[in-house]
Formats: structure tokens, sequence, C-alpha cells
């Protein structure tokens, strides 16, 4: 069972002198709270010294360093009486007084009805996500069996609560470890795009993150950590694949064919089955002439080869989305010429601690400070909560359709446009390459630190937006015919977003094949359940993709719950077997398609996007508030299923 955290996950044993040199590093808004809990004293939420402001990532609440100096120095005399009456925490359990210091913290009104959900994320007072199987014998839940597909994030998730619950159950991951996305992508610079003391299980935080947005081998060795902090390693089976799912209906069972890396195939029954398989897990190579001509190597940058060394060599890069973004930069300067084959330029906007290392009084502040990195997590929270939703409405009555879809989006274009023209000065042919010809915040946007367009800008390094007409042996020939000589191509060209479960073949009731009911548009109820699919329930499924902030993290936590309560009301009631009903599903869709009709991302001047299905269908995306998501996803109702 997962335990609740600790106020702090360290007493203090430092002099006042340590104590004094960590808090140079610490956020002074996220202090300030902390100090409420060490002292009891909420007259700092009165005080004239407070945050001014909150923007993603931005920790320090813009106050002037005379307030912050001002605050350090209370602080520490706070800090030194705490720990000399032995390190106990005052708990806050009154809801408006939680919700005062929210808004304090962010300098805007909190709602109340965000309260709880953040509360949630913060576990000021235990793990609210962890449900109660008391009612329901140990035996029982021992005797009914859960296969997980995939041991990514979710995954591990879906393992750690499975056991929680005593529920029988196996992982099954095609990969040698745990991480899904985090295992595979191994590119130079891959790093994560949310911060990561938000980017982490709720209940299992890691203080000691070296960067604030961390590279792949950290994160990969977290979720490798957390498969062992809590003791589910024995129920993953590695270089192992699912070829086949069927649900057999005189059973009321799935049967699962397993193939290993040898080949050798074999048969698990389960009476439920959790898909954790993600949507950006299959590469998708591009549809060029003469591909695979190419004599020297080249590889997905998903499929990043340890053997391959990019020193003094000249590199082709297809594609400028998230990965190339990361890619890019890191091997400029290493070598001899660099080709970057652009499509489309993808919006970017400001972030300096993209790169930044964690400062060690952080890290102090982290472990040993009272429910200090929980209101930090919030803090990084609720910029990226709903507050960005209205700005990717589309106002029809909006007159520069051509630029931008209401006026809050017009600001933001013009804030991500400076930002390109501060970097590249007074290169306008440059310039005109960078500028995206679609609206803003209709494609990922991409946090960026200066290091993309410094590339860019390398005498080196060549930005070509013309198109490919094709691949030969010695390399790349562009639309005007012009070749570039490479001796190593990277397809930085994403992933096949909208083939849900693929290539797997799952069979339903009557013989139904989930890739035939979908086709090119998968859908499920909540991104979870699909009718004709009894007892299987999608992680990160149709629908479910965060455009807009949060954290699939955050996500995930909310379909674990909601699957693990689906099987807590089989075994209340006894039935084997519950499928969403096809009305309810239906419902779901029509409301779901109304609502992305009208966002950003079903823009007209959005073209190759994979946010997009083939005919330009937006089918993976989330169009909800976090909040509301969250709302439905606490449990499941049982008047949206048939039972068997």
């Amino acid at each position: 069972m997962t335990q609740a955290l600790a106020p702090a996950a360290e007493k203090i044993t430092d002099d006042n002198a340590a104590i004094e040199a960590a808090l140079a590093d610490a956020s002074i808004p996220t202090l300030m709270l902390s100090m409420i809990h060490m002292s009891g004293d909420t007259a700092l939420l009165d005080g004239g010294i407070r945050p001014l402001g909150v923007y993603l990532n931005e920790v320090q609440g813009y106050m002037s360093e005379e307030d912050k100096a001002s605050i350090r120095a209370q602080a520490l005399d706070v800090i030194t009486r705490y720990r000399d009456n032995g390190c106990q925490a005052v708990p806050i359990k009154d809801p408006e007084t939680i919700r005062r210091m929210m808004s304090f913290l962010v300098a805007e009104e909190v709602p109340m009805d965000y309260v709880p959900m953040m509360l949630e994320e913060m576990e000021l007072d235990g793990d609210a996500r962890q449900l109660d199987w008391d009612d329901i014998p140990a035996d029982e839940r021992a005797d009914f069996h859960v296969t997980v597909i995939g041991g990514g994030m979710s995954g591990v998730l879906a393992a750690i609560r499975l056991k929680e619950a005593g529920i029988d159950f196996t992982v099954i991951e095609k990969n040698a470890g745990v991480g899904g996305t985090w295992y595979e992508n191994r590119y130079p610079g891959c790093r994560v795009d949310v911060g990561n003391h938000f980017y982490c299980y709720s209940f299992a935080p890691n203080h000691d993150w070296s960067e604030y947005f961390a590279r792949q081998p950290e994160l990969q060795q977290y979720f490798e950590d957390c498969i062992d902090r809590f003791g589910v390693r024995e129920h993953f089976r590695f270089n192992t694949e699912v070829v086949k799912a069927q649900f057999d209906e005189s059973l009321q069972q799935w049967q699962i064919t397993l193939r290993a890396h040898d080949g050798s195939e074999s048969q698990l029954d389960s009476n439920a089955m959790i898909s954790a398989v993600g949507q950006l897990n299959r590469p998708k190579l591009p549809d060029i002439k003469g591909r695979e001509s190419f004599a020297g190597v080249s590889m997905h940058s998903a499929q990043w080869r340890s053997d391959v060394d990019v020193r003094g060599k000249r590199v082709a890069v297809i594609g400028t989305g998230a990965s190339a973004f990361q890619l890019v930069p890191t091997i400029a300067d290493e070598v001899e010429s660099l080709a970057v084959y652009q499509r489309s330029a993808p919006w970017m906007f400001p972030n300096i601690d993209y790169h930044r290392e964690v400062e060690e009084g952080t890290k102090w502040c982290m472990k040993h400070l009272p429910f200090y990195s929980r209101w930090y997590r919030f803090l990084l929270f609720w910029p990226a909560c709903d507050g960005l939703l209205p700005s990717l409405k589309i106002d029809p009555n909006w007159p520069h359709q051509d630029r931008s879809i209401n006026e809050m989006n017009e600001m933001v274009r013009e804030v991500f446009t400076d930002w390109m023209k501060q970097q590249v000065g007074d290169d306008e042919a440059l310039l005109a390459k960078v500028v995206p010809d679609y609206v803003p915040l209709a494609k990922r946007t991409l946090q960026d630190n200066g290091s993309w367009l410094s590339a860019l800008k390398k005498d080196n390094v060549e930005l070509n937006n013309l198109g490919i007409r094709e691949i030969t042996e010695q390399g790349v020939i562009d639309s005007n015919g012009e070749l570039f000589k490479a001796d190593i191509i990277v397809f930085a060209t994403g992933f096949h977003a909208n083939k849900f479960l693929w290539p797997m073949e799952i069979v339903g009731r009557k013989g139904i094949k989930l890739n035939e009911q979908w086709g090119e548009d998968p859908a499920a109820y909540l991104g979870i359940t699909v009718p004709n699919f009894p007892n299987l329930f999608c992680l990160y499924g149709p629908g479910t993709n965060l455009a807009f902030g949060g954290s699939l993290i955050f996500h995930s936590e909310c379909e674990v719950r909601y699957a693990l309560s689906a099987i807590k009301a089989l075994l209340q009631t006894g039935n084997k077997a519950m499928e969403v009903r096809q009305t309810v599903h239906d419902d779901f869709q029509q409301r779901l398609q109304g609502e992305l009709s009208d966002m950003v991302w079903s823009h007209p001047s959005v073209k190759n996007s994979w946010y997009q299905n083939d005919s330009g269908k937006v089918t993976v995306l989330s169009p909800w508030r976090l909040r509301d998501f969250w709302e439905w996803t606490k449990a499941v109702s049982a008047a949206d299923y048939d039972f068997v």
C-alpha cells in the first residue's frame, strides 16, 4: 500500500548558516506557505508582501528582490524554531484557509470547486486516489486477474494501484525495461516538457531531479525505481508482446496470445484487460520516394542507435516537431553539417528554465520544509490547468481568422512571434521560415530557451522548407533538385498516433474486431471503455491527449482510478463482465466532437497535424476542463454500463 506522505521527507538538522544558504534558491511564494505549516500563523496571507502574478514555470511570483530578501530573513527565524521544536508541522484542515493559501500562491482567486482536485494532487492529507477495498474479501480480489498491456508511465501506475487493491495482475511489456516512451526515445537531447516536480506520481514525488525538465535516462530510472519501491517488478513480463486478445463470451474473460522475443507463443487468460500502450508508441516513417535506397545510416528518432556516432558526420534531420526540437540543438556543434527539413514550423514559447539544473538549495527545501514540495507542485499545475482553454476556442466573429482565432489567441501570437524575432535579429529569410503559417496553439507548442533558433543560425546548419522530392543512395534531394549528401538520416517524423492498440488484434463480442469498429475514428467513452469490448479499459485512449496544459500523469491517475472502480463494481455485484452502453458512448462522442469542432486544433489553417486523422478529424485530444475530467472519472457509474 502507498503510505501517506510525511510533511517533509527529512527532518532539519542543519545549522543556521546552511539553512540560510539553501533559502537563496527557494521559491519565495512556496516558502511563505511552508512557513505557515511550520508556525501555524496565517498572517502572511494578509501581509503586504505577496506574489504579484503567475505564469507557467515562473515560481517567484514576480516579487521584488527586496521583498524576497525580507521573506528569507523571516523564514530563517521560523525554520530554526521549527527545527529546535522537533520539526512538528501544523496541519491545515480548513478548506477555506486552503483555498486562501492557493489563491495567495498564484495571485488570483482559485474557485472553491477546484480545491478538492488540487488537494488530491498535493496530498496534504493522504492518498485520496487510493480506493478502499476492505468490503471485498481478499480471496475474491486475488482470484480476479487483470492483464496490463504496456509498462510505460500508465502501466506502472496501474500495477501499483492493482497491488494496493490486492488484485492479481500481469504487466506485458515489449521492451526490456519500464518507462515506455522514456525507455524507447534515447536520441540526444530527449527530455520532458512538463516541469519534473509535477511530472511524477502524486503519491511518489522525487526531490532529487537534477534538472527542472529532466532528460530521458533520469525519467526512465524514475519508473524503474517506482516498480521496485512499490514491489511490483515480479508482475512484469518483459520482452513480450500481445499479439491478439479475444473475449470469450462463454467464460466472460479475455484470452490473450503473447509472443516472446524468441518467437515462442503462450496464452494468458484474464478477467479484465487494461491497455496502457499509449498514443506515441509506434514510430511513423514518411512516404518519401527512395527512402530505403539510402546507403548510409537511417533511423527514426525513437529508434536511435547507440552505436552511431554523429561527430564529424553529415546529418539530415527530417521533421521539426518536438523530437527534432530537442535533437538538433544537441548535435549541431558536433556534426560537420546538418540539414533540417521542415514541413511545418512549430510555435514555441519562452522557458528559460528548460535546460536548467536544479540548485542544491531547491533540493534541500523540497526535502526538508514541510509541504513545500506539494505547494510547489500546485504552483506548477495551476498555470497549466484550465486557464488557457479560452484562448483555444474559435470565435466565429473574430475578423482575423487567417492568423488567430480570438483576441486572446492573437495576443499569444504576438508574444510567440516577438520571442522569435528577438532571437533571429535581422535575418528576415530565417524569420520567414520559422514563423508558422497556422494559428497559434493549433499544434503541439514547444518550450524554448533559445537553443532551437541558435542552432538554426549556425554556419553548419541549414533549415530547408522546400519539401523533399526523394531520397537517394547519397542523401536527400529537395523539391528544387538540390542534393544534401548525408552520412546519417534521422526521421523525426512522429508516430501512428491515431492507430490505437495497433498492431494488436483485439476481438470483442460476436467476433467484432476493434480495428474494424474504429477504422480511422477511434472512440471510447471517457477515452476509457468501448462498446462490444467488455472489461477492456484504455489508459491514454482516444480523446485523452492533453494539448493545453496539465500532465498525462494527472490524466492517467484519473483513468486508473476509474478502471479500478469499475473492477471494484464487478466484484461488489458478483458480475463477470461490464460493457459501456452504446447510447452512453455515442452521446459522449457527439459532445466530444461538438466541442472539438470549435477548438483551435480543428481550424482550417491546420494541415498535417498528428492531432488529426487522415480525413482531418481530431480524435486524440481532450477538449475538456481538467476539473471536469477529474469529476467524471472519480468513480464508475453503474447506469452507464450493462453487466453480465
